[in-house]
């Protein structure tokens, strides 16, 4: 997060980017350059419970040409985008004080919009900590006054914008708490008759899809760490759409319910659509299991 950002301290989401099933949605797309700029987001959603209740916290890491902040969204009611290196933010939603602390000042980054380490980022809710991120937690502890120590939110997805020509690549936990592993997803359609379509773990060929002109959407079901995680890929705007357009790939998680909450459905039909599998539907549905969206865009 730059000095001098130009940009408010809060707004609506209505003036941030969203997403839709064909990719990232800005609303003002009058150029090129807007949807360039708006396409640097990792989004990670996160189930808490308060006092037996479920809720939905969605973080959105953002990157553009005016700088790089971070949006907070709670059970879609309310929307912040915190644009300061460092602060805290009282709100109320439906009934429930919010109160936010963060502190990247001294964050580092990679490629991408969400900081690495030396940061904090925490959410209280009516008093209890839902949600702590970062490796400052015992800084963060400190500007909590008067909340319980326990944080038990789950994270349940990510969304994420990734860069490339042939190779694309991408760092994924597949359950929460789980082992990180490397995503690297190898498509090659320019000047080539038979475009294929591969995606390794860990260097490891997990998918190959070969004809792809007549296999550019599809689903497939692959393991990772022993678990089942479907895979869902639509290529046809790489193959068939504008030099802008961007391929779709997601890998869903189905656990067991007792390893999550006995609770109701985590997701929220909004937060995660995919029209092309039932299966992904029925999964939604049961609220079980993680969901990771990969957006990739061809580098021009």
């Amino acid at each position: 997060m730059e000095a001098g950002v130009n940009c408010r301290e809060t707004y609506t989401m209505r003036d941030f980017p969203s997403f839709g099933e064909s990719g990232v949605q800005v609303a003002d797309s009058s150029s090129s350059s807007n949807t360039k700029a708006a396409q640097y987001l990792v989004t990670c959603v996160y189930q808490c419970k308060l006092r037996g209740r479920s809720y939905v916290i969605t973080i959105t890491w953002f990157k553009n040409l005016m700088g790089q902040g971070f949006g907070v969204a709670i059970d879609d009611s309310t929307n912040q985008c915190l644009c300061k290196r460092k602060g805290c933010k009282n709100l109320e939603a439906d009934s429930k004080k919010i109160v936010i602390y963060w502190d990247v000042s001294g964050a580092k980054f990679g490629a991408g919009p969400e900081p690495l380490e030396g940061f904090y980022l925490a959410i209280v809710v009516d008093q209890d900590v839902s949600l702590l991120l970062g490796d400052m937690k015992k800084e963060a502890y400190k500007k909590i006054e008067n909340a319980p120590g326990h944080c038990n939110a789950i994270f349940i997805a990510r969304r994420e914008h990734i860069f490339g020509k042939k190779f694309y690549g991408a760092k994924a936990q597949f359950c929460d708490k789980g082992l990180m592993h490397d995503v690297s997803i190898e498509c090659d359609t320019l000047d080539v008759k038979d475009p294929s379509l591969v995606i390794r773990i860990d260097s490891k060929v997990v998918m190959q899809v070969k004809r792809l002109k007549w296999k550019f959407r599809g689903n497939h079901t692959i393991l990772v760490d022993g678990l089942p995680v479907e895979l869902f890929w639509d290529v046809h705007s790489w193959l068939f759409g504008n030099a802008m357009g961007n391929a779709v790939f997601m890998f869903q998680t189905c656990l067991s319910a007792e390893k999550l909450w006995n609770s109701q459905s985590v997701f929220d039909p909004s937060v995660l659509t995919w029209s092309h599998s039932q299966r992904f539907r029925d999964y939604q549905s049961q609220g079980l299991g993680f969901s990771l969206t990969l957006y990739a865009w061809k580098n021009e």
